[in-house]
């Protein structure tokens, strides 16, 4: 699971990298063409959107280096972490939810059937982290707190093993 987020980020460098290195420059260059740069919109658009990929790949590049130093080994197997399903009850409605923790990258805001992605980061995915089937966890929300109690709990261990 872990190669497949790699392989992921760095198809998305690789993407924004041609993108700065061919299509921007050539962008600017026509703009440039347009002659008074100080009221040209096209030119500030272009060298906004350099910007932004150049930031983006910068901020790629540091994932990609922080997933280099994860191991799946590492990730436990008897507790929430990366890359684990979670089913979750919550205590005051009784409702059911299913949750896959990912990184931020990898939400797509599409739900795999009756599973939402989450990020680690989230308020949800930082209270999940580190626990086991039974316990009950509190999360302190905007609107105030919700507690769930993990029914259920499968690792990225035993998704890439196949159970």
């Amino acid at each position: 699971m872990i190669e497949a987020l790699k392989g992921k980020l760095q198809e998305e460098v690789e993407r924004l990298n041609y993108e700065i290195t061919f299509v921007l420059p050539q962008e600017i260059e026509k703009a440039r063409a347009h002659g008074d740069l100080r009221e040209n919109s096209e030119y500030k658009a272009a060298l906004e959107r350099q910007g932004f990929a150049q930031a983006r790949v910068h901020h790629l590049r540091l994932r990609l280096s922080k997933l280099s130093d994860v191991r799946e080994a590492d990730i436990p197997k008897d507790r929430v972490g990366f890359g684990s399903r979670v089913t979750v009850q919550d205590l005051d409605t009784k409702q059911k939810e299913v949750y896959a923790l990912t990184l931020g990258e990898f939400i797509d805001g599409e739900d795999a059937g009756d599973e939402m992605s989450i990020s680690m980061a989230s308020p949800l995915g930082k209270s999940l982290i580190g626990h086991k089937v039974g316990e009950a966890v509190t999360i302190a929300l905007p609107l105030g707190k919700r507690r769930l109690k993990i029914l259920d709990l499968l690792t990225v261990h035993e998704i890439a093993g196949g159970k």
